[in-house]
């Protein structure tokens, strides 16, 4: 009787110390992230830049992470419907939003949001810079910024530029383009980048800020005409376009740039897996092949960096929107 008790003793302590030993076994083992699809909402419609970046970055991710990397393109409000739908995901590394300057930035110093650039998301890593570039239709006959400048001024309030929306940064751009230069061209917003440059192309508008990743192709094809790019110095992908400093026109850049970031509260663990696999991707030669297609250049980094990039530009932009006296819908 005695010798049974000891037994039973023996085999309920080693069970107890099996369920006490399990979950330290289960928590130090090798995290499968990712095991199912990962969606990437690109929070503007099919064939601009940004889209163009999330499908490339997308394809070679899934090789690397042997998941399907599926872009949702949610377009709409300048990107605050997209962006809002990321916010709201579970913060689990299976929904990741395109983030770009106009969605993440400008957009909600400009209009009532509903969400928080910086309490409902966490960076992943900076993707791209991305320059802007002004071009016109072929039918206009401005060959230059300073003949457009003029254009403009010879006839106030009878030319246009489209954007990808309202609080984008095509409509900031143009918005700093008046300001700086004292002309008035009339803004209309698209639904996203791709529609504002087919509108452009139709001859529905006059004028464009547009992504050189997606608009460097209609340039070289003859369908638009470059008279400038917004960034200090030229790009290395179209080098004999000017700068807007070198095209005469003073205080004046813009730069539009694209990233990665996740629903806040996602586990640190995935936030530094996905970062670590998209440096990997930014640093392949086809990568920078494909950016310096558009003139455009890999980012990186880590996501601190990042972070304190958006809070640094959220700052940039709400001087210049107030510089500008742009009107505010909040």
């Amino acid at each position: 009787m005695k010798r049974n008790m000891q037994c039973a003793g023996t085999i309920i302590a080693a069970a107890m110390l099996v369920a006490a030993t399990s979950p330290t076994r289960a928590q130090s083992a090798p995290e499968s992230y990712p095991d199912r699809p990962i969606r990437l909402i690109q929070p503007f419609p099919p064939g601009g830049g940004a889209d163009a970046m999330a499908r490339f970055v997308g394809l070679l991710l899934s090789e690397r992470l042997g998941q399907t990397i599926v872009v949702d393109n949610r377009g709409g409000a300048g990107g605050a419907i997209g962006t809002e739908i990321a916010a709201r995901a579970a913060p689990d590394g299976y929904t990741l939003l395109m983030a770009t300057a106009s969605t993440i930035v400008i957009n909600p110093l400009v209009n009532k949001v509903p969400f928080d650039p910086v309490k409902d998301f966490d960076a992943v890593v900076s993707a791209a810079i991305v320059p802007l570039l002004l071009v016109v239709h072929p039918s206009v006959p401005a060959k230059s910024a300073q003949e457009l400048i003029a254009l403009a001024k010879s006839q106030p309030g009878k030319i246009n530029f489209a954007s990808s929306g309202e609080g984008t940064i095509s409509h900031l751009a143009g918005e700093l383009f008046k300001v700086v230069t004292g002309t008035n061209i009339v803004h209309i917003a698209y639904r996203g980048g791709g529609p504002a440059r087919n509108a452009l192309i139709g001859g529905e508008v006059q004028v464009n800020f547009g992504n050189m990743l997606a608009t460097a192709s209609h340039v070289r094809a003859g369908r638009l005409r470059a008279l400038a790019v917004s960034t200090a110095k030229r790009t290395q992908g179209m080098p004999a376009i000017p700068t807007m400093q070198e095209a005469g026109i003073a205080n004046y850049e813009v730069i539009q740039w694209s990233g990665m970031i996740a629903p806040h509260g996602v586990p640190q663990a995935r936030v530094a897996k996905l970062n670590r696999e998209i440096n990997r991707i930014l640093e392949l030669p086809e990568t920078r092949k494909f950016l310096l297609t558009g003139g455009s250049e890999a980012a990186g980094g880590t996501p601190q960096e990042f972070s304190a990039f958006i809070k640094s530009e959220i700052a940039k932009w709400a001087g210049v929107i107030k510089q500008a006296n742009l009107r505010v819908n909040r």
